[in-house]
């Protein structure tokens, strides 16, 4: 693990210099600087009062590298916001629970499907899509998460810190119907763990900035749709 958190060290500080106009997505807010790191009795604290022990690769990060600031689109979130379960507002009253298992181990969705049309009976129709609306963004639905990084547009990724999942990368899309499903915003083809999908979005972005000063022909990569939009059709 040392040697992956000096890797990352390394590759941060030459995406650093390579995007010195900050034109990667996020880069404005974050700046490629990391905030100062955590106490490990912080973290402890942190456990105890949500009955969870964080995944080993996080608080080596949070402990080595920083709490939060340079990392995927916006930015990585600090320990002081892990249980936000709205990283665009961040109102303190509405909280994750992590101390409740994860539900999901597959990608998991729901679609309105009323009995009856608004045109049959509107009352009716409004009833139902209430009821589906409490179930579909019921917090009970991402139990056992912590929040790490805002994609932006009510997208949220999250650390599973409490179940089967423990110790990968989710996404929380259900601001825009798209569900909850293990990250894919890097591209990724499968699960993945904390520090390998910091490295990768690391990896992913100095291939871009680098492509953007090389002349070679044989390059692979597709400008036309940059790398963090790899996930939309």
């Amino acid at each position: 693990m040392n040697n992956q958190l000096d890797n990352i060290k390394a590759k941060l500080e030459k995406l650093r210099q390579l995007d010195t106009n900050l034109e990667l997505f996020g880069s404005v807010k974050h700046r490629y600087i990391l905030n100062p790191t955590v106490q490990i009795d912080v973290i402890k604290q942190f456990e105890v009062k949500h009955k969870i022990t964080l995944p080993s690769d996080y608080v080596a990060f949070l402990t080595t590298l920083g709490n939060g600031g340079a990392g995927p689109f916006y930015g990585l979130e600090p320990l002081e916001n892990a249980v936000l379960d709205d990283l665009d507002y961040k109102h303190k009253g509405s909280v994750l629970n992590p101390s409740k298992p994860f539900p999901h181990t597959d990608a998991w969705n729901m679609e309105f499907e009323p009995t009856v049309s608004e045109d049959e009976n509107q009352e009716e129709n409004d009833r139902q899509y209430e009821e589906f609306t409490n179930l579909y963004f019921d917090r009970e639905q991402i139990n056992g998460v912590i929040a790490i990084c805002n994609y932006g547009c009510g997208i949220s990724l999250n650390l599973v810190v409490n179940g089967r999942e423990y110790g990968n990368v989710w996404t929380d899309d259900r601001g825009n119907d798209g569900g909850i499903y293990p990250t894919i915003q890097l591209g990724e083809k499968n699960k993945i763990k904390f520090l390998d999908w910091y490295e990768l979005w690391l990896d992913k972005s100095i291939a871009e900035m680098t492509l953007k000063f090389s002349t070679k022909e044989n390059t692979t990569i597709d400008l036309k749709k940059p790398w963090w939009k790899i996930w939309q059709n």
